[in-house]
């Protein structure tokens, strides 16, 4: 790591032990006129630091990093995560090992992982106003809200119409998120580097059950058709209303997440094996 580096540190304002973690990396590392320290909460104010960043420390579990994801993918800046939650999923440091290995991350002998991202859009059925996109590195769910009925998503892939599911909810999600809700609800573990897109329904009631893994390059279309409202749901964060009639399109994003990575990458499938409780080891 040259003089002129700068290292991002990002904790979890949920628990204390977060933010003494990465305090205690940038004092063990001799890095606090080199760092910068935020929440991820705050991290968007921070944009001004990013220029100069070239790595970003990420204290907490997966929704930690989905948020410093969401924020630091536009500037290519790639993260290393410090595991504090309960999965894990996308960290591959320990609490104990932190301060230990840390270093080999900052000085450019890890390998470079690249996961691609979903990109969202929403048009109105009142104005045909279209939202500005938001991106994501696990998941866009389209769900039933507080209504106990279900819902009837019409569906379709590049202009071609799908199916129409009658369920609880349809998530479009990428390699990386295909270990999360989409697995839960019955979808099939994507190799996190793959760039392929998976629609998975949600409890489906009528339509198509299966889950679809589609070609990255595929545009995604879903409408709600019945009287039922619906909820929009980017990477469990952002949580938008949506009106019967409202057209969720979803594709590949521009941007890719990027993370820092000592192991191998044949490595996941001991990690899947371990996270999933199938062994031990």
């Amino acid at each position: 790591m040259t003089s002129s580096t700068i290292t991002g540190f990002v904790y979890n304002t949920k628990q204390v032990d977060s933010k003494k973690m990465v305090e205690f990396l940038v004092t063990s590392l001799n890095l606090r006129t080199s760092s910068w320290i935020s929440s991820a909460d705050d991290l968007a104010e921070c944009q001004t630091q990013f220029e100069g960043t070239s790595v970003v420390v990420v204290a907490g579990g997966d929704g930690t990093i989905l948020k410093t994801v969401k924020e630091i993918a536009p500037f290519g800046i790639p993260l290393v995560g410090v595991n504090m939650g309960r999965v894990g999923f996308m960290s591959e440091l320990k609490v104990d090992e932190a301060h230990l290995k840390l270093s080999e991350y900052l000085d450019g002998s890890c390998r470079l992982e690249t996961r691609m991202m979903l990109s969202v859009t929403v048009s109105s059925p009142e104005n045909g106003i279209i939202t500005s996109p938001v991106h994501a590195l696990n998941d866009v769910v389209v769900a039933r809200g507080q209504s106990v009925r279900l819902l009837d998503i019409s569906t379709a892939v590049d202009g071609v119409p799908l199916t129409t599911y009658r369920a609880d909810g349809v998530i479009v999600a990428t390699p990386t998120g295909s270990t999360g809700y989409a697995l839960s609800a019955g979808g099939s573990i994507l190799y996190p580097e793959a760039n392929l897109i998976e629609v998975q329904p949600i409890a489906a009631h009528t339509g198509l059950r299966e889950g679809v893994v589609l070609p990255a390059d595929s545009q995604v279309e879903l409408s709600i058709q019945n009287n039922e409202d619906g909820v929009l749901s980017v990477d469990s964060h952002s949580e938008e209303f949506l009106s019967i009639g409202s057209t969720v399109v979803v594709e590949k994003s521009p941007y890719v997440a990027k993370f820092l990575r000592a192991s191998d990458s044949s490595a996941f499938y001991s990690q899947v094996t371990r996270h999933l409780g199938l062994t031990d080891r």
